[in-house]
């Protein structure tokens, strides 16, 4: 009964859908089939499926809970759960460490031009600090925008960019756009946890493709496509999200030929893009805005507090994506958002302060690495930049059980199959070397990993 109601709370099973057959739900469940009838009516009296005769029962809709995102899917350890790592890092205090977040520490920002910038934002006209934002956002943050892409080499006018509320967002409004439930929906294993979290909640099948260190492998991502001829591939290309790795252009080119036989889109996720020493093949750029969609925010690099994301895709893409927001948010992201990232964005101080990030990373990865190995912890790749480390523990230990240790120390880590769709990467940590600066970590993981043998 708790499975059934699970599945109707996530949404896999919505009003009027069928539920399986009690024989089928017996071998799911490993009971009897005389404990699913039970079951089912159990759920029948108190409403929440009815049987047709003949063809088996079905959900009532009746007394249907809330949504429940964290329900979707299969229920696992909470230690192994992408929302168990983005609640502990979101609520966390300051007596917490975080080398399993997703962001720098607030002493590495550009907080003395964010504070000139807000400062001039008190001097601005009423409009910008009252009103809405416009439906496409600041023509001033996407014209800096614009600029950038063409220094990369992707010529595109301004109907063809849209801020947004954040990154995250922006991967909503482009699900909402082009996918319907039950669509697939190819992701990399291991990826970015959110994506999981986001897709489920838009009720799409989700397949992994194993990833390597030159990007996703080529041969399981063209069987995918044969296989579920899904409709979108989301990734990033560059500095990866948990792995590091840099995509090849090897690999960018059979991608981007195997996604156009296929009537594939891409999704381009490059919110890291900012923190590689050189640009490395980009899809965005290669197919030129056709059928890869670029998306990014300044979280990382600027501020997770001002937030705002952006969409840049084809000119027809953008205008239906442009109402979507409308009916979702009434306008794009807030002017005073938009209005303050743009000015610290235009400043003479933000190249230099990438500059110092690019070279602070750089010591903290290897600082992380050499302190890492003594533990027997070691990288699978080291990146070209960015802030994560992808690290195999020792032999026979599992991430979930040394981050459930850990915790208990006040420490946060990130496990592996939080990132993994296939969950085959438990003996795998996700390290941010930006958060790792003394002792604390090391002594915590010391402890945590000589208990658990």
């Amino acid at each position: 009964m708790d499975a059934i109601r699970t599945r109707i709370a996530g949404r896999a099973l919505a009003t009027g859908d069928r539920l399986p057959s009690v024989r089928a739900f017996a071998e799911t469940m490993g009971v009897s089939p005389s404990t699913v009838v039970e079951a089912y009516d159990r759920l029948a009296a108190e409403g929440v499926i009815k049987a047709r005769r003949g063809s088996g029962f079905y959900v009532t809709g009746a007394n249907m809970p809330p949504l429940s995102v964290g329900e979707i899917g299969p229920r696992r350890d909470r230690a192994v759960d992408p929302f168990w790592v983005s609640r502990q890092s979101l609520d966390a205090d300051a007596t917490m460490a975080m080398p399993g977040c997703g962001w720098l520490p607030a002493d590495w920002m550009p907080n003395a031009a964010l504070r000139r910038g807000l400062r001039e934002l008190a001097r601005s006209d009423s409009s910008l600090l009252c009103d809405y934002g416009s439906t496409r956002g600041s023509l001033k943050l996407r014209r800096l925008l614009l600029g950038r892409f063409a220094d990369e080499g992707i010529e595109a006018g301004a109907n063809q960019l849209l801020l947004t509320g954040s990154g995250t967002q922006a991967i909503d409004l482009i699900c909402r756009y082009l996918l319907h439930p039950g669509d697939t929906v190819l992701i990399d294993d291991p990826g970015y946890f959110n994506f999981q979290a986001l897709l489920r909640a838009h009720r799409v099948e989700i397949v992994g493709i194993p990833h390597t260190q030159s990007g996703p492998d080529i041969a399981a991502f063209e069987a995918a496509l044969h296989a579920y001829r899904p409709r979108l591939y989301i990734t990033n290309a560059a500095l990866h999200n948990p792995t590091g790795a840099t995509m090849s252009p090897r690999t960018a080119h059979r991608l981007l030929s195997a996604a156009a036989a296929h009537d594939l889109v891409i999704v381009e996720d490059d919110i890291l893009v900012e923190f590689e020493p050189s640009p490395s093949p980009r899809l965005a750029v290669l197919d030129g805005l056709d059928r890869v969609i670029r998306i990014g925010s300044f979280s990382k690099t600027l501020s997770a507090s001002a937030r705002c994301g952006y969409i840049a895709a084809r000119a027809d893409w953008i205008d239906g994506l442009v109402d979507l927001q409308v009916a979702t948010s009434f306008g794009g992201p807030s002017p005073m958002a938009t209005e303050l990232l743009a000015d610290v964005l235009a400043g003479g101080s933000y190249r230099k302060h990438i500059a110092e990030l690019r070279q602070r990373l750089a010591r903290s990865r290897d600082q992380a690495a050499q302190r890492l190995a003594p533990l027997g912890i070691v990288p699978w790749t080291m990146p070209r930049g960015g802030f994560y480390l992808w690290c195999r523990l020792p032999e026979g230990l599992d991430s979930a059980d040394i981050a459930r240790r850990c915790m208990d120390a006040g420490v946060i880590l990130a496990p592996g199959n939080v990132f993994s769709i296939s969950q085959s990467a438990a003996p795998f940590v996700r390290f941010n070397v930006a958060q790792m600066e003394g002792d604390r970590v090391y002594e915590a993981l010391h402890v945590a990993m000589a208990t658990a043998r």
